[in-house]
C-alpha cells in the first residue's frame, strides 16, 4: 500500500466531507432543540411531532435523494472546466426540483385529508394538523434549496452550503425559544411555533443562497450560463435518470421509519414520543455518515470522468475506512448515554425506559447503516443507480418492516421489536452494494 498516496486521499475527504458534515450535524442540532423544546413544553406535543415529522421525513429525504443526482453532473463539468453548462444545468436541476416539490406537496396534502387512516392516538389530532401544514408549505423551499447545496458541493465548494445551513439552524432554535414558550412578547405556541420557525428558517436559506449566486463573483460564469442556458430535454432526463433511483433509495429507507411510526402509534403516545427521540438520535450517525460519503461522491466522479478506475476505488475505501472509525464511536456513545438520552427530552420515565431500550438496535445497525450510505454514494459517483434502488426496496420493505411487525407484535416485543427489522436490513443492503460496487470496478 502507498501510505502517501492514501494520506492525501484521507485529506482531500475530510476536506470535502467536514464541512458537509457540519451542515448536516447543524440539522441534528435543530432536531435535538425542536424535540427537547417541544418534550419539555408538552408530551404530547412530543408525540404528535414524532407521527408528523416521521411522515415529512420521507418527503424531505426523497428530495434530498433527487437532487444527488446532480452532484456528479456538476463534479464532471467543473472538472472539463465547462462552467456555462454547469450553469445551465443547475437551471434544469431548479426546475425538476421545484416540480417534484410540487408533486410531493400534493401527495402530503392528501394524506392529510384522510389522517385518520392511521389509526392515531385521538388526543394527537389537534396538534398533528396545524404542525402537519406548516412542514407542507416548506417542502418546495427544501427542494430549491437542494438544488443549490448539491450545486455548490460538484464544484468542491462545501463550505458555503454549510454556512448558509448552519445560519438558517441558529434563527431556527432562537424562533423555537421564542415561539414555542412565548418569550419576549411572542404567544406561547408549543409545537405550531416550532413549525412556523422551520418554515421560515427554510425559507431565508433558499433566498439566501439565491442572493449569494447572483452577487458572488465566483458564480459569474456559472450565472452566465444558468441565463442564457435552456431548458433542454437531454439535461432534463440525466437529472431525472440519476436522481429518481436516489431518490427512491433514501425514500424507501425514509419509508421503512415512517411506516414504523405507524405501528408504534399502535402501542401508545409513548411509545411513539421514545420513536422519535431515539429517531433524533439515529440522525447523529446517520448525518455523519452522509457527510464523508458525499465528499466520496464528489470525489468518484471526478476521478470517473477521467476514467481513473485505480483512485476511484482509492477515494472510496478510504471513506470506509473513516466511516468505519465513526461507527464504533457512535456504537460506544449510545451505548453509554443509553439510560440518560430520554432526560433530554422528558422527564416521562416510562418514555425514558422505552427510548434506553431502543437504544439496542441502534448500536447494532450502526456498521450496515455507514457501509450502505458509503458504497450507495460511491454507486452515484459512477453513475450506477439503478440496482442500489431495487436493493432498497428489498431490503427496507422486505426486510425491515416485516421483521418489525413479526418481533413486535406476533412475538410481542412491543416497540424493542418494531426497531428490531432495521439492524438485518441495513446490515444486508451494505454487504450487497459493496459487493456490487466491487464487481463494477474491479
Amino acid at each position: 500500500m502507498n501510505f502517501a498516496v492514501y494520506k492525501t486521499h484521507y485529506k482531500e475527504t475530510i476536506r470535502l466531507g467536514v464541512p458537509i458534515m457540519l451542515g448536516q450535524l447543524g440539522i441534528i442540532i435543530v432536531g435535538f432543540a425542536d424535540n427537547m423544546m417541544v418534550g419539555h413544553h408538552n408530551d404530547i406535543e412530543l408525540s404528535a411531532a414524532s407521527f408528523v415529522n416521521n411522515f415529512f421525513n420521507l418527503a424531505f429525504i426523497f428530495g434530498m435523494g433527487f437532487s444527488y443526482g446532480l452532484t456528479p453532473i456538476i463534479s464532471s463539468l467543473y472538472v472539463s472546466k465547462d462552467l456555462k453548462k454547469a450553469g445551465e444545468t443547475l437551471k434544469n436541476s431548479l426546475l425538476l426540483n421545484l416540480l417534484i416539490g410540487i408533486i410531493l406537496s400534493l401527495i402530503m396534502l392528501i394524506l392529510l385529508y384522510r389522517i385518520d387512516i392511521f389509526d392515531q392516538p385521538e388526543q394527537l389530532l389537534p396538534y398533528i394538523k396545524p404542525y402537519y401544514i406548516l412542514q407542507l408549505f416548506s417542502i418546495i423551499f427544501t427542494m430549491l434549496f437542494n438544488s443549490f447545496k448539491q450545486f455548490s458541493d460538484g464544484t468542491t465548494d462545501t463550505l458555503t452550503p454549510m454556512w448558509v445551513m448552519l445560519g438558517g439552524n441558529v434563527l431556527n432554535i432562537i424562533g423555537n425559544y421564542i415561539l414555542i414558550y412565548g418569550h419576549f412578547g411572542a404567544p406561547e405556541l408549543g409545537l405550531t411555533g416550532a413549525g412556523i420557525s422551520t418554515l421560515s428558517s427554510r425559507i431565508l436559506t433558499f433566498i439566501c443562497f439565491s442572493l449569494l449566486f447572483i452577487q458572488r463573483r465566483k458564480y459569474k460564469e456559472y450565472l452566465k450560463g444558468f441565463k442564457e442556458g435552456y431548458l433542454n430535454r437531454t439535461s432534463l432526463s440525466r437529472l431525472l435518470n440519476l436522481g429518481l433511483p436516489v431518490g427512491f433509495q433514501l425514500g424507501v429507507e425514509s419509508a421503512s421509519f415512517s411506516l414504523s411510526v405507524i405501528m408504534m402509534g399502535w402501542l401508545g403516545a409513548y411509545q411513539l414520543a421514545a420513536h422519535q427521540i431515539m429517531g433524533v438520535i439515529t440522525t447523529l450517525g446517520f448525518m455523519v455518515y452522509y457527510g464523508i460519503a458525499a465528499a466520496v461522491a464528489i470525489r468518484v466522479s471526478s476521478y470517473y470522468s477521467q476514467n481513473d478506475n485505480k483512485n476511484v476505488r482509492r477515494a472510496t475505501f478510504v471513506g470506509l475506512h473513516i466511516i468505519i472509525l465513526v461507527a464504533f464511536f457512535v456504537m460506544l456513545l449510545v451505548f453509554l448515554t443509553r439510560n440518560y438520552i430520554g432526560y433530554l427530552f422528558t422527564m416521562n420515565e416510562e418514555i425514558i425506559f422505552i427510548v434506553a431500550l431502543l437504544a439496542y438496535p441502534v448500536i447494532f445497525y450502526q456498521v450496515g447503516d455507514g457501509l450502505q450510505i458509503l458504497f450507495a454514494n460511491a454507486l452515484r459517483g459512477i453513475s450506477h443507480v439503478k440496482f442500489m434502488a431495487i436493493m432498497a426496496l428489498i431490503c427496507h420493505v422486505g426486510i425491515a418492516l416485516p421483521v418489525g411487525y413479526i418481533c413486535g407484535f406476533i412475538l410481542d416485543w412491543g416497540a424493542l421489536g418494531i426497531w428490531c427489522g432495521f439492524p438485518i436490513s441495513l446490515t444486508v443492503l451494505g454487504i450487497t452494494l459493496w459487493l456490487w460496487f466491487n464487481k463494477l470496478t474491479t
